[in-house]
């Protein structure tokens, strides 16, 4: 499925050529984000990836930009996150060749002008004002800033609008120096096999001239919690958005594969529990769902729903039911096999399309530097029991590593903290 090699300077270079594929995804990955961040500069990776689209020596403007790949019907954008940020674009594979041109573009010559710093100032200040202002969005920063508290792991991706105002030029030439270096970044074809095969040859010529160097180490996120954890964050909605959950288990940790298989039982589709019991049996909400994250140091098991004001007190008690019975009763096997034929059917539904080829493997790249192919990850998967995971499930559901995340038209937390036992 895919080729890794590395460049002289480091820089990792994967392939995945695909049949039959009519598209190619040129996907560079950073190992950075919000947690590789002091204090001073929170937000800047965010910051800076809005920066790469302003204009390079090659295509001076933010519009010189854009045009190039609207002409082709291409999709392109950037993402940051908390330990790493992307760069892509995807195309006709006739246009392979201009895609690799591009994203090499602005990786690697963006010009970082003060003066568009300043006008991007404001841009960045509105989208944390839509976060703020979108509750199934800004949740997530809730719930992590209940978990983690003042260090990276619990700060806003994009930053505080404060911390935004005050960042100058010499701290964003400063942080790219350090972080956008050669063997922290990665690479990834994906799509048509003959343009894949054709456009690595200039690949490795634009992306040779990376520069080398050492990167930031992020601090290690700091665990603590003895009792149950509740923030409740207060604002005039007409629905009440919530995350209940529970620390869980990092992406090094073997169980997390039970993790996962848990969370879709518990809430991965239509027919799992938490849809079947919130939304259809009781009609609490709209969106409900269960996913399991893994980060590098930390993760956690968690239900997402958005509940009616009224009733928020029967939609968490509801939630809490469901993952006390993954403790005290085996799941049967029946829904053990449904879940483990979802997540199949899923992946590799998902894995006919050239990006997300490129995000899966590059993301396993960025974060653990070791790429499991689909059928060795659907083996872990095959071989959890329904003893493994009641284990996991009485190992993560408990008091003290239960937390609440909400944002709704409530100030006092006493009605929600004596839910908090399971």
């Amino acid at each position: 499925m895919f080729r890794k090699y590395t460049l002289p300077n480091g820089l990792r270079i994967i392939l995945a050529p695909m049949e039959g594929a009519q598209s190619v995804t040129v996907l560079v990955l950073v190992g950075t984000g919000s947690k590789y961040e002091t204090k001073e500069i929170n937000g800047i990776s965010h910051f800076l990836e809005h920066m790469f689209f302003k204009g390079t020596r090659k295509r001076p403007t933010t519009l010189e930009i854009s045009s190039v790949l609207d002409e082709v019907g291409g999709a392109y954008n950037a993402f940051t996150d908390k330990e790493y940020t992307g760069y892509w674009a995807k195309v006709d594979a006739a246009h392979g060749e201009l895609a690799l041109d591009w994203v090499s573009d602005i990786f690697l010559n963006s010009k970082i002008e003060a003066e568009e710093i300043e006008r991007e100032k404001g841009v960045i200040t509105e989208e944390i004002n839509m976060y703020l202002d979108t509750p199934m969005i800004f949740i997530g920063e809730v719930w992590d800033k209940l978990l983690y508290g003042d260090q990276p792991a619990g700060w806003m991706v994009s930053g505080e609008k404060e911390i935004i105002a005050k960042l100058k030029r010499e701290q964003f030439i400063k942080y790219l120096e350090k972080q956008y270096v050669a063997k922290n970044a990665i690479l990834i074809l994906a799509g048509n096999g003959a343009t894949v095969k054709k456009i690595v040859i200039k690949a490795r010529d634009y992306f040779g001239r990376a520069k080398k160097g050492d990167f930031l180490n992020k601090q290690k996120v700091i665990e603590k919690q003895r009792q149950a954890g509740l923030s409740v964050h207060f604002k005039e909605t007409d629905q009440t958005h919530l995350v209940l959950g529970c620390r869980g288990f990092n992406l090094f940790d073997k169980k997390r594969y039970a993790a996962i298989l848990l969370s879709t039982i518990l809430g991965g589709f239509m027919s799992s529990r938490l849809f079947t019991e919130v939304r259809e049996h009781r009609g609490l909400a709209y969106y409900i769902r269960a996913n399991n994250v893994s980060l590098t140091d930390s993760g956690y098991l968690i239900s997402n729903a958005g509940v009616d004001n009224k009733r928020v007190e029967d939609a968490i008690k509801v939630i809490l039911d469901e993952f006390k019975k993954t403790k005290e009763q085996k799941i049967p096997e029946k829904e053990i096999q449904k879940a483990k034929d979802h997540i199949r059917g899923a992946t590799l539904l998902s894995l006919e399309s050239s990006d997300e080829v490129a995000s899966f493997l590059g993301g396993q790249e960025v974060l653990k530097k070791e790429i499991l192919l689909p059928e060795e990850f659907f083996k872990k998967i095959e071989k959890i029991t329904a003893a493994d995971l009641q284990r996991v499930a009485r190992e993560i559901f408990r008091p003290e590593k239960l937390n609440l995340a909400l944002i709704g038209p409530f100030k006092e937390k006493e009605r929600f903290e004596k839910l908090l036992k399971i």
